[in-house]
């Protein structure tokens, strides 16, 4: 909720602080900066921390990162409170995936999609809070009710028993060898594209949309592209055991290039539909990639998570940025034209991405 909100209250940012477009692309880099740099750090030592500390100190320092975004008086405060709280979104993203990956190693596909889909949710909800919220106040009471909507998570973790697991700490000397790997390598850089992507229509859909359509109906155009994560998903967790990795993410990313190009060159309310399609279709590579890399180093959870999700959340920060750039120099119409591209990209890295290491291939074989 915290991270699919921004880009529905772009707009109020943009009227609050009086910044421009390619100022405005630096919300996504804040928000993820911190994240990506917290989460490999927490991650590569997760064999070594314990468990329930790490989450409750990450989910207290988000609430606390919340209320100081909410009365931020100033661009330069509000961008790093937000820095803050991607850091400590990335505190306990660090621990959440390994912990379910040692906890159901012979279902680690299925989990990941089903992990990815209880996220989608939450994204869902964002935008249409947000929404709700500008309707009747000002942008700050969504940080409010973000951060009120931390506490009972706090309280969660600090009730319930911390579960064992096998995580083997990562050495220094094995870096180097878990980095050279070929399947690790393309892994990571499929994860960045497919981040480039998404963050692109999280950060900049609703204000693109919102150049030919009413400020309602564009934010829900991103409502629409998220809400397709949720039927999505389900389905991919459903055909995970049945197809592998790599082979459902080539197909998924291939129909995504003509579905992205319909909506971004649909200039009108039709646009939603085509939106929905792109969602469902690109909803299924950040949890299959990640299983996927995971699935090289099992023993190695921690890290291999931290490295994919971190990967996937570069391109989330960097290509938003890009994309404001562009949108200044030329337009926002034709900024958005962006991950089109990245998209054909993507589909020729998973075709390199050797399968070996896809445990569904092999299942097949």
């Amino acid at each position: 909720m915290a991270m699919q909100s921004r880009g529905a209250l772009l707009s109020s940012f943009e009227g609050t602080f009086g910044v421009s477009e390619s100022l405005l692309g630096l919300v996504a880099p804040a928000g993820t900066v911190g994240f990506v740099v917290a989460i490999l750090a927490v991650g590569m030592l997760a064999g070594r921390l314990d468990v329930r500390h790490v989450l409750v100190a990450g989910a207290a320092t988000m609430a606390l990162s919340l209320f100081a975004i909410a009365v931020a008086p100033v661009y330069a405060l509000f961008l790093f409170a937000l820095l803050v709280q991607g850091a400590a979104a990335g505190v306990f993203r660090a621990m959440d995936r390994p912990l379910l990956s040692h906890l159901y190693p012979d279902r680690r596909g299925r989990i990941f999609v089903l992990y990815a889909l209880a996220w989608a949710v939450g994204a869902v909800v964002g935008p249409v809070v947000a929404s709700a919220v500008l309707l009747v106040a000002d942008w700050r009471a969504m940080y409010v009710f973000l951060a009120l909507s931390i506490v009972p998570v706090i309280v969660a973790v600090l009730s319930l028993e911390p579960p064992s697991w096998d995580e083997r700490p990562l050495e220094r000397e094995a870096l180097a060898p878990l980095l050279s790997s070929s399947g690790v390598r393309t892994t990571l850089l499929a994860l960045a594209l497919a981040g480039g992507i998404e963050g692109t229509i999280f950060t900049w859909l609703p204000y693109y949309a919102g150049t030919f359509l009413d400020r309602t109906t564009a934010n829900l155009a991103l409502s629409a592209f998220l809400l397709a994560y949720i039927p999505g998903r389900y389905a991919y967790a459903k055909l995970v055991d049945s197809v592998s990795y790599l082979r459902l993410s080539l197909v998924t990313t291939a129909l995504s290039i003509p579905a992205f190009a319909l909506a971004i060159g649909w200039t009108s309310v039709g646009m939603l539909a085509a939106i929905f399609c792109a969602g469902l279709l690109i909803s299924s590579l950040f949890p299959l990639l990640s299983a996927y890399g995971v699935e090289i180093v099992p023993e190695y959870s921690g890290p291999m998570s931290a490295l994919t999700t971190g990967a996937a959340y570069a391109g989330t920060a960097f290509v938003p940025f890009v994309v404001g750039v562009v949108a200044e120099l030329t337009s926002i119409g034709v900024a958005m034209w962006i991950p089109v591209g990245l998209a054909v990209v993507l589909l020729v890295v998973i075709r390199a991405m050797p399968a070996s290491a896809d445990s569904a291939e092999r299942a097949t074989v």
